[in-house]
């Protein structure tokens, strides 16, 4: 049931029942990074969360009503990292709702179509956002989308990287639909985090650092196996 705010209530709950179980499973993971995905409506955030998290692409999926969620346990330099994904509409009346998933975020996935150039233009808005709501270590990588499209190209790769040198950002160039690049689009962005966390840049002691420290298994304890990657809902 939706409260009028564009979050529904029963997402809610799944979201507030991971939380729960997260807190009394035993740890298989060293830390916890928050991302979001944002960019505008249609670009395919939500493919590309779908395709990292169950290794599919869903042709066909509505958009994205508010936020959408998704985990996933990656290695990065030996150590196990969850991944909490938020993945934000990207329609402009829900902009109220999803800036608030901003705060906290470690990570933030910057996604554009490179078959339309309306959503290359709009990257300046979306980056101000990000800027203005996230800390300011947090680590953004730009993507563009739907790199299997070539022929349909509107977008060259040297301009969007030029873009990514200018803004500090990470940037490579995706396919939500065949998988290109999608693993180290949420990869690097990891890499960068955790070495943030080794040079001390990043304070983990700061709530909006968008990282938790979660303890180590006991001495001669056995790891408990994650369940597969779970996603609650789907939103293109």
């Amino acid at each position: 049931m939706n409260d009028g705010t564009g979050i529904d209530r029963e997402f809610l709950a799944e979201v507030c029942a991971e939380v729960a179980k997260m807190a009394t499973a035993p740890y298989n993971y060293s830390y916890i990074f928050k991302y979001i995905i944002i960019g505008d409506m249609g670009v395919g955030k939500s493919c590309l969360l779908h395709q990292f998290t169950e290794k599919k692409f869903m042709a066909d999926c509505p958009h994205t009503i508010g936020v959408e969620f998704g985990t996933r346990i990656i290695e990065v330099s030996g150590q196990k990292i969850k991944l909490q994904i938020w993945d934000t509409a990207g329609q402009e009346r829900f902009r109220a709702v999803t800036r608030s998933y901003y705060r906290g975020a470690a990570g933030a996935l910057m996604v554009y179509d490179i078959t339309r150039r309306s959503t290359y233009n709009h990257l300046s808005s979306w980056l101000t956002d990000a800027r203005n709501l996230t800390n300011p270590n947090t680590v953004i990588i730009l993507i563009g989308n739907k790199a299997d499209l070539e022929a349909q190209r509107d977008v060259t790769y040297e301009e969007a990287k030029q873009f990514a040198e200018e803004n500090g950002l990470l940037f490579l160039e995706a396919s939500a639909k065949t998988g290109e690049n999608v693993e180290d689009a949420f990869l690097e962005a990891a890499k960068k985090i955790y070495q943030n966390i080794q040079d001390g840049s990043l304070d983990l002691n700061a709530a909006e650092s968008g990282v938790q420290h979660k303890p180590s298994a006991p001495q001669g304890g056995r790891l408990i196996s994650e369940p597969q990657p779970q996603r609650e809902g789907c939103g293109c």
